[in-house]
């Protein structure tokens, strides 16, 4: 394990390094926030010691840009001239722990061991997610960079999301991502199929009903919104959702509130919504199909997704992408395409988008060559 100690105390620096290093750890130091940054900024450490007063930069500032910068190493603030409301005002900006001088060893050792053990547990979690959320937004384009960049800058706030675009283009990934990158991505995300649900269950999917409310009630059943609490609810193609339903789903939005069916109670939920449609929702309310104020509520933030079709310079990238899955999926070795096949397929339009593609490349890898040449694309992709 890997931790920097920052301190301008030379002696300090030195047999602080020496201890940790006699208890097996691999250390580095630096003299300054700014030398300490630059190194954190390079290299990958399991924790970071840091003095509060040091020239150049001190350590908040350090901290801070620590934080700033998106880098996950915890670090453990230190001080010989500091009170309460120093170390409450560090663990504030982000610090992991405060220790005072003179540094007492069996203090370092179990600070030390606390923060790599959340360094862990993070670190687990996110290989979590991953295994369950796991398929990644690959492409270099310029519409699929734009929206990354979206993403990055809506995933933090608390806004509504209407993500948009046609089939099998990728809404529900987005989805995922803006909740993966959200304060609310250690809380539930609830996927809602607005489609598949028959018009007269939507009710109970969505908000819930109690024991005897109607025939095959034979307990009392959460709704979405309320398995959602706390977290993200996705209400994919919300285009298809039915009049009644989109009024009690704005009510939902407005007052935070919502009554199960055969209930007599409210019951007060805490829920980010993104929706997702393929339909011209302002269409849609010209012709009376969708509720126009639910529409507002929805598009506070509204994020278009590219149709392969416009995105064509990523598809070599997503041919090797699916390469690696597909291939790992059946544990064989890696396929390649030749370049020529690459050409091909770059070529050839995409009504299905980036689901169509995935079949395709699984088609080919499973009836073409290694490589896959250009005439197994034009025997099986066209």
């Amino acid at each position: 394990m890997k931790i920097l100690i920052v301190d301008d105390e030379r002696a300090i620096r030195y047999s602080l390094k020496e201890i940790l290093e006699m208890e097996g750890y691999q250390v580095e130091t630096a003299e300054n926030g700014l030398e300490g940054l630059q190194k954190a900024e390079k290299e990958k450490y399991d924790a970071i010691f840091c003095d509060i007063k040091m020239p150049e930069m001190d350590g908040t500032e350090m901290l801070s840009k620590v934080i700033e910068g998106g880098i996950e190493t915890p670090v453990v603030m230190v001080s010989g001239h500091a009170d309460i409301s120093t170390a409450v005002e560090c663990i504030k900006k982000g610090a992991f722990d405060f220790i005072e001088k003179p540094l007492d060893l069996n203090r370092i050792l179990i600070t030390l061991k606390n923060a790599t053990d959340k360094a862990n547990l993070v670190k687990e979690t996110k290989i979590l997610k991953k295994k369950i959320y796991g398929r990644e937004m690959v492409g270099a384009s310029e519409p699929i960079s734009h929206l990354k960049d979206m993403i990055q800058k809506v995933a933090p706030t608390q806004a509504s999301v209407l993500i948009t675009g046609p089939n099998g283009s990728g809404k529900e990934l987005v989805a995922q991502s803006i909740y993966q990158l959200s304060p609310r991505s250690m809380m539930p995300f609830v996927e809602v199929n607005c489609a598949a649900i028959p018009s007269e269950l939507i009710d109970s999917e969505l908000f819930g009903h109690k024991k005897g409310s109607f025939t095959s009630a034979i307990r009392d059943h959460k709704g979405k919104f309320e398995q959602a609490d706390g977290g993200t609810i996705f209400l994919d193609e919300i285009g298809d959702m039915s009049l009644a339903a989109q009024a009690k789903v704005l009510r939902v939005l407005q007052e935070r509130k919502l009554t199960p069916v055969g209930g007599d109670k409210e019951i007060t939920v805490d829920v980010r919504v993104i929706a997702a449609t393929n339909k011209n929702l302002k269409e849609e309310i010209g012709k009376g199909n969708f509720r126009e104020d639910l529409y507002h509520r929805l598009s506070v933030i509204v994020l278009k997704v590219p149709a392969l079709d416009d995105r064509k310079d990523d598809i070599p990238l997503l041919i090797n992408h699916f390469c690696e899955n597909i291939c790992a999926e059946s544990g064989k070795p890696v396929r390649e395409f030749s370049p020529e096949a690459v050409q091909l397929l770059q070529e050839r339009a995409w009504p299905g988008n980036i689901r169509e593609l995935r079949n395709v490349v699984e088609r080919l890898l499973i009836l073409g060559g290694n490589p896959v040449s250009a005439s197994d694309v034009k025997d099986y992709a066209f």
